[in-house]
């Protein structure tokens, strides 16, 4: 049978097969952010984007701003040294998350309750900031190939079921009580990540198992508690041998579409929040590290992503668990 849209270049993977005497890849394999879903998700992703960007736009110099216009707005944002904050730890936190695939909701949230939100609206500030920043990161993985267009479909659906249930439990009652447990859980991934980063030269590579119910998991533990889809999700996978990159690109993809479900939820439940500019400063920030990131994603070795990640999650969780005793 005649194979099609082979790819000819002199890639790495082609002059591997052609010393085996293999025949090309197909394209689709080399330049798996060339497949027609990714393609779709990508080209969704980008009008919703955009969609939101002209809602706001409208809505800052054309909607109601208690008699302030848009320029005056804008001014006092730009003058404002918590929204220059804001944006550093959106940078600082986004550069993370773009390359390991984890940490933008722990640091975002982390930095809003330090400034006196509360859970709830922390929770939905940095969901309603991640739609901008893991849409232009997830983007970003697919046009340079880190997304695998199996496992991202995988984590889609459950994913956003589960941020959609985590809303709705956080705006019922303090989601708090649960992070011990997850971040005890937490640790031990990042040790085992560790071990498997070191005990092995050649990282075994097998389909992931479970995927549907990780991301359901994920979901919820990310909405509930301000952060973690990163964190459970990419942790789990890369446990279990899952390859380190197209892991990264592909549950940062997928994790445009369910902060897309929990902002949602958020705004439905509890009614935007009152801290837009730090929402702002977060978006600003983030959006500047994303390409960035995801480009780092695709250069380190996996057994850099592999230690990186490890100490990452082993040493977050150790402070989570300190400070849940303390």
């Amino acid at each position: 049978m005649k194979i099609r849209d082979l790819d000819l270049s002199s890639s790495p993977l082609n002059a591997e097969h052609e010393a085996l005497g293999l025949p090309p890849v197909e394209d689709f394999v080399s330049h798996p952010g060339n497949h027609p879903v990714l393609r779709a998700a990508m080209w969704a992703a980008v009008m919703i984007l955009l969609s939101l960007l002209g809602t706001l736009a409208w809505r800052l110099f054309f909607g109601d701003n208690g008699g302030h216009s848009g320029l005056e707005i804008i001014e006092t944002t730009l003058n404002s040294p918590a929204f220059w904050s804001a944006v550093a730890v959106g940078f600082f936190a986004q550069a993370i998350d773009g390359a390991l695939g984890m940490a933008y909701g722990i640091t975002a949230t982390t930095f809003l309750l330090g400034t006196g939100a509360s859970p709830a609206a922390a929770s939905a500030s940095v969901h309603i900031a991640e739609v901008f920043t893991t849409g232009l990161s997830g983007i970003s993985h697919v046009k340079l190939g880190n997304v695998n267009k199996s496992l991202f479909l995988r984590l889609l659906l459950p994913g956003i079921i589960g941020a959609v249930l985590g809303a709705v439990l956080i705006t019922s009652f303090d989601g708090a009580v649960m992070k011990p447990f997850i971040s005890a859980y937490l640790l031990l991934m990042g040790l085992y990540i560790l071990r498997k980063a070191y005990r092995h030269v050649q990282q075994q590579r097998r389909e992931p198992k479970h995927v549907a119910k990780l991301a359901l998991f994920g979901g919820f533990v990310d909405a509930a508690g301000g952060g973690g889809w990163g964190p459970v999700v990419t942790s789990s996978l890369l446990g279990s041998g899952s390859d380190p990159r197209t892991t990264i690109g592909s549950v940062n993809f997928a994790e445009f579409f369910l902060t897309i479900s929990s902002a949602t939820s958020f705004i439905l439940l509890a009614g935007e929040p009152s801290t837009w500019m730090m929402v702002a400063g977060l978006v600003f920030g983030g959006l500047f590290a994303a390409p960035f990131a995801a480009l780092l994603c695709k250069k380190l070795s996996a057994r850099t992503l592999l230690t990186i990640v490890g100490c990452l999650i082993t040493l977050i969780s150790a402070y989570n668990i300190y400070m849940a005793l303390a």
